[in-house]
């Protein structure tokens, strides 16, 4: 039997240890709303929502958005907490329909956030469940398909989706196959182009915008495929390269030349919904990792 005095410090020193796991779950949960929120504020964005306007939507505005990032915030902090146990795949997707019920009861029936449910909810539980981890020296992208891949891999996108039939058509993988391949879009496109505008302007802004060009130039998005078919997704690819070309946010007239890609793509009725939501995953593992 343990002498009282080390009973008591071994007491205080797990609450200590749970007082820790609590701040950092929000931490996470603090970390996907704001990211959530810097996507929405980023502009230009072509063909997106952001505060100036809505983009290609009729049905959707900045104050939609607002409400949908706000209904989430206990999303983040559940799957978080989901993460930290290592719970398995199927109690992740449970929190994550009832998080879009949640969603859609914000935003009267709106699809807002559905990507980005999926996207940043398993990287909060992949950053939860690293922090649990003494070994930390795999990145989010990784410690998802390690933790959670061969269970993904089995699941079956809802019938008569726009996802499921763009899958079909284009034979494209989507949201499931990024996360199954451990972001690559992330890590290998968009995170070292954020980081290095970043470093080199002090710009967040103008980082952003720089990662979400470059993300739209290279990302098979579904919501452009689904819009516009494989001649949208090239229109739109074709338009964010040649600005990219031209020096992106390095030249002078950026903000000319980034407009004018928005205004196109609007009247294209072209939304790169995906993209927004691989710069929200960019900001958050830029967030956590660093």
């Amino acid at each position: 039997m343990l002498p009282s005095c080390i009973d008591h410090l071994v007491e205080e020193n797990t609450q200590v240890m749970q007082q820790n796991a609590v701040q950092y779950l929000r931490k996470i949960r603090n970390c996907a709303v704001q990211s959530l929120w810097h996507e929405l504020v980023t502009y230009p964005k072509p063909g997106l929502v952001s505060l100036v306007d809505s983009g290609s939507h009729q049905d959707m505005d900045a104050n939609t958005f607002y409400s949908s990032i706000v209904s989430l915030r206990h999303y983040f902090y559940h799957i978080a907490s989901l993460g930290l146990e290592g719970a398995n795949f199927e109690f992740l997707r449970s929190a994550g329909l009832a998080a879009e019920a949640r969603m859609l009861r914000a935003t009267a029936g709106v699809n807002t956030h559905r990507g980005a449910i999926f996207n940043l909810g398993m990287l909060a539980a992949a950053a939860a469940y690293r922090y649990s981890q003494t070994d930390t020296s795999l990145t989010l992208g990784e410690i998802t398909m390690k933790i959670w891949g061969e269970e993904l891999a089995l699941h079956r996108r809802k019938e008569n989706s726009h996802g499921s039939r763009v899958a079909s058509i284009y034979q494209v993988g989507g949201a499931i196959k990024e996360v199954l391949s451990g972001y690559p879009s992330v890590y290998k496109l968009g995170l070292p182009v954020y980081r290095n505008v970043l470093t080199m302007t002090s710009s967040h802004q103008l980082a952003c915008i720089q990662t979400f060009f470059t993300l739209l130039a290279n990302v098979e998005d579904s919501n452009l495929l689904h819009r516009g078919g494989r001649e949208g997704l090239e229109r739109a690819q074709g338009l964010a390269q040649a600005f990219l070309d031209e020096g992106g946010i390095h030249l002078k007239s950026w903000d000319v030349r980034a407009l004018n890609v928005h205004r196109q793509l609007i009247a294209f009725n072209l939304s790169p919904g995906g993209c927004a939501d691989l710069l929200s995953a960019c900001l958050f593992i830029h967030r956590i990792e660093s």
